[in-house]
């Protein structure tokens, strides 16, 4: 009898698991067990002996069921705090310096900063910063720029148009032309503003172009103004943004609220006027349009074209973020790739 309850004993101390327990339990305690083969044989001793062993082996099944629950109450404390290692959160408390450390600070977007950089040279030279809302009415967006209704200038711009008011008369301002009206409304000349702001047309996204872009306008209303004045904003812009190893130029163009109108092109940063796929290998990229602005504006606003001149011009904000970091496809600005935005 000593025997079997040692050995019974040793297999449930050695029990590694809540599962091996129960099979040791089972195979010690069980009805197939050693005990349970001994107390069958009870039946052959004489009545005194019966007795004695009868006794022992219930002694011995009793000793060996609370060992069994002692290692199951065992098993079942480490199992549970090894499940609650596993799951346990790391909430020590670091210090400011060890978190800034660890992570990557944000920055803002590229275009976000080409916006303040060109803000910040616009200023420089004597211009405010002005801002005007995205949604406009026909007749700010088209009318008041002498592009009235049926006008073939209208063709050059592929429209969203809204569903406020009556049809095809609220749309996402296509340029920021429409913040020029604003602000010769708001006050009479002098006039001397840049006008930053997202813009809107029904493009496909390509190398130079995107349906959703940034554009910064400017607007010069005062005595006395001639083009010469414009080409030498245009130049000392240039200079000023770009280096002076970049070179604009100015062709003669079309915009229904200047005359005359010119197209502003600098020398493609990418191939360094070679010739690659950005520029369509003509050494040459279009970065604005401008011109006199058009007496047909100045009288749509009450201002009196005789008295008063000036000039306007409007520059791709991400053009010039392209043309600046010679980046070869504008479309990389929308995809938010990390990779690409970390070198910024």
């Amino acid at each position: 009898m000593g025997r079997l309850e040692r050995d019974a004993a040793d297999a449930l101390a050695a029990a590694a698991s809540s599962a091996e327990l129960a099979e040791v339990e089972t195979a010690a305690l069980g009805k197939r067990s050693a005990l349970a083969a001994a107390h069958r044989h009870l039946a052959a001793l004489d009545p005194d002996a019966r007795r004695a062993a009868g006794k022992a082996l219930h002694d011995a099944r009793t000793r060996l069921e609370a060992l069994a629950a002692a290692r199951a109450e065992e098993l079942v404390a480490a199992e549970r705090a090894l499940m609650l290692g596993r799951d346990r959160l790391d909430l020590t408390e670091v210090t400011a310096d060890e978190i800034r450390s660890a992570m990557t600070r944000g920055r803002l977007h590229l275009v976000t900063q080409t916006r303040r950089e060109l803000e910040d040279v616009f200023v420089a030279m004597g211009f405010t910063v002005a801002e005007g809302p995205e949604a406009e009415t026909d007749w700010y967006n088209f009318e008041a720029l002498n592009i009235p209704p049926a006008h073939p200038a209208r063709s050059m711009w592929d429209t969203f148009y809204l569903e406020l008011g009556q049809p095809e008369t609220v749309v996402l301002r296509t340029h920021t032309s429409p913040v020029q009206i604003h602000l010769m409304e708001d006050g009479p000349p002098p006039v001397h503003a840049v006008i930053p702001g997202r813009c809107y047309r029904r493009e496909t996204a390509d190398a130079r172009h995107l349906p959703v872009f940034h554009q910064l306008e400017g607007l010069v209303v005062d005595r006395g103004i001639t083009f010469g004045d414009l080409a030498g904003t245009i130049e000392t812009f240039t200079t000023a943004y770009f280096g002076p190893d970049i070179h604009s130029r100015l062709r003669p163009g079309y915009f229904p609220f200047t005359e005359p109108s010119a197209e502003v092109e600098v020398t493609c940063t990418i191939c360094r006027g070679a010739g690659c796929r950005t520029c369509s290998s003509t050494g040459w990229v279009e970065l604005a349009g401008c011109g006199m602005v058009d007496p047909a504006v100045f009288e749509a606003v009450g201002i009196d074209p005789e008295e008063w001149s000036g000039f306007a011009f409007g520059f791709g904000i991400d053009r010039c973020a392209q043309m600046r970091h010679v980046i070869a496809d504008m479309r990389v600005l929308t995809e938010n790739d990390v990779r690409f935005l970390r070198l910024f």
